[in-house]
């Protein structure tokens, strides 16, 4: 019986244990990071993460034997995403524990965003109360997939990439809070020294879309209506 009870237990942490095994690359958990904003091909995974398409595929055919993403094939391009929100919330719950436990962390977060202006985030309790009340603008500056997969309720949305050539779409007289994939993107970074060297009072948000809808609060689909962009316009 002893044995039997052994045999459970080691089977049981062998599984387990594939989960750890499947994301004990910092590559797989970016990956993991990156679909959760939403579904990606191989080239774009590979693109965002600055590795080759044969390693990004590698790493994602591990990640997909452990059951975390899962792929389909559209025409000549294979798509991966997350096997399930449980998925994003595992990566969350991982990422918050490292915040708490590894100070190493927080280090290289404060020193790399410090450098960049030391612009504080407005926390997303703060965003939120704003949001309701109708007193900022927010913009959501991830790809336009990104946004349409999932974004804040209200939000705008305006590709960092594409900003510069759209700031006439943002009410100069409100502020504006941009937000992007969570705490370690630097895309509402880039997003927010543009607006304020453009005489916008804006601010970062470091709550992504994930952390959102981890807080239980409603995640909007799809694109703004078009009446809707020329009304805030």
């Amino acid at each position: 019986m002893a044995s039997a009870h052994r045999l459970f237990k080691d089977t049981v942490y062998e599984q387990l244990a594939r989960i750890g095994k499947a994301t004990s690359a910092p590559k797989r958990l970016e990956l993991l990071d990156l679909l959760c904003q939403g579904p990606r091909t191989v080239e774009v995974l590979a693109r965002e993460t600055s590795v080759t398409v044969a390693n990004a595929s590698q790493h994602l055919q591990v990640l997909r034997s452990a059951r975390l993403v899962e792929a389909e094939k559209r025409g000549q391009f294979v798509e991966y995403r997350l096997a399930d929100e449980q998925v994003c919330d595992f990566f969350l719950t991982l990422r918050g524990l490292a915040e708490s436990r590894l100070a190493e962390v927080e280090q290289v977060t404060r020193a790399y965003f410090s450098e960049r202006g030391a612009m504080e985030p407005v926390a997303s309790e703060e965003l939120l109360r704003r949001v309701k009340n109708g007193e900022v603008t927010v913009l959501d500056v991830r790809p336009g997939d990104e946004y349409r997969a999932g974004h804040i309720p209200g939000a705008l949305s305006v590709p960092v990439a594409e900003l510069k050539a759209r700031l006439k779409e943002v009410p100069k007289g409100r502020e504006v809070v941009a937000y992007c994939r969570g705490p370690y993107c630097v895309m509402s970074l880039d997003a927010v020294q543009l607006l304020r060297a453009k005489g916008f009072k804006a601010h970062r948000l470091e709550t992504g879309v994930a952390d959102w809808r981890a807080r239980g609060w409603r995640v909007a689909r799809g694109a703004v209506p078009l009446e809707t962009r020329v009304e805030r316009a």
